[in-house]
């Protein structure tokens, strides 16, 4: 594979780490800026939000520009927006920075990908995107835990320094490897309508507002259910990065068979089976011993590979339905995934406040049963036309 292809996972990287680096630090961050942890969950939430309603608009942008020079403006917008984050006091101004940092991100998220696809050729454009898109799970492995242990030793403010530190990584190997690229923009939604694509959207919505409902609360939830903070909960965030390279994998050979409508029911249902993990020892009692952590660390991992897994064959269905319209529709499943992440935070941070962490566990497991339901009632309706 093309090396320039890994340098623009950069980018993906360290956007994918910014928007959740202060996962596991929640509660100083609450307590430092006087508002509740649902409330400084909120600061993720944001992110996507933006993220999502800036994507489908912006895929029509990026199109028209040199795709490294969006890329080196969004990279160095960003580390001056961490910058920002990392000395604002307020709470209501470091919101509003986060949504802006969230544009941002999802400014050069087509870029990447449009980058990669032009610098391969044909037969190895799918590969090429997997590994953009593989920017994101090391970034639940290595970006998101490091974040939890600078910020345990240094504070969570330093987390917005590793994050434009990251940024500035990627921009540095952009800009002195990756050449300057200019293919032709996405066409204005030709073949999206009657392609059969929302019931995939959809899908990949209530995916990520499963997973994100308990996933943004992580810290909280694994403080409750066996007494770790800071550095501890880097380690079982370290987990999500592993179940995304085993769902990816797993996802993209179901997607290869054919078997994407099993795939997707069974990813479903593993959401599913990790939010009751996270009820059952939520609603244990006593001193948390080896058997909690198994169990917990299992809900974490059976989570995360249960959502990588949907996503290959998400995508794959996509391109099939819509070949002529394929950047607008992965555009508009990037939005509907920020949606997904932005709903899924703003639910938990409500029953959080309101009932407490196991009314959050309930709901994710809701959504994801829900899911299920809807996805064995219009899978076929979105699968590809040769799938039989």
């Amino acid at each position: 594979m093309n090396l320039r292809v890994f340098v623009l996972a950069l980018s993906t990287f360290a956007f994918g780490s910014g928007a959740f680096i202060f996962a596991g630090l929640l509660e100083p961050m609450a307590l430092e800026l006087g508002v509740s942890v649902g409330a400084v969950g909120q600061l993720q939430t944001v992110y996507v939000l933006t993220s999502a309603l800036a994507g489908p608009p912006l895929a029509f942008l990026v199109g028209r520009f040199e795709r490294k020079r969006v890329l080196v403006l969004a990279l160095s917008v960003a580390i001056l927006l961490n910058l920002a984050c990392l000395m604002t006091a307020e709470f209501g101004a470091l919101l509003a920075l986060r949504a802006i940092l969230g544009a941002v991100g999802a400014m050069a998220g087509p870029a990447a990908s449009a980058a990669a696809s032009a610098l391969v050729p044909p037969e190895r454009r799918g590969s090429a995107l997997a590994i953009v898109m593989g920017g994101m799970t090391v970034a639940f492995l290595m970006g998101i835990p490091m974040g939890s242990v600078v910020g345990a030793a240094f504070g969570w403010r330093a987390t917005f320094l590793l994050s434009a530190g990251l940024s500035a990584v990627a921009l540095s190997a952009i800009a002195l490897f990756v050449p300057k690229v200019t293919p032709p923009g996405p066409g204005v939604g030709q073949g999206l309508r009657g392609a059969g694509v929302l019931p995939l959207f959809i899908s990949t919505f209530l995916a990520f507002a499963a997973n994100m409902t308990i996933t943004t609360y992580i810290a909280p939830i694994l403080r409750l259910q066996i007494e770790v903070t800071g550095a501890g909960v880097a380690a079982f965030q370290m987990l999500v990065g592993v179940g995304s390279f085993l769902g990816l994998t797993l996802g993209g050979r179901a997607a290869d068979r054919g078997a994407g409508g099993l795939s997707v029911t069974l990813g479903f249902l593993g959401l599913a089976i990790a939010a009751a993990l996270h009820s059952l020892e939520l609603a244990r009692t006593g001193v948390p011993g080896f058997g909690a952590y198994a169990i917990v660390g299992l809900a974490v991992l059976t989570g995360s590979t249960a959502l990588f897994s949907i996503l290959p064959v998400i995508q794959t269905r996509l391109i099939q339905r819509a070949p002529a319209s394929a950047p607008l529709a992965l555009a508009f499943n990037g939005s509907s995934a920020s949606l997904g992440q932005a709903f899924g935070g703003a639910l938990g941070g409500t029953l959080l406040v309101q009932g407490g962490a196991l009314w959050v566990t309930f709901a994710g497991g809701a959504v994801a049963l829900g899911a299920v339901i809807f996805w064995r009632l219009t899978h076929r309706a979105s699968a590809p036309a040769n799938a039989g």
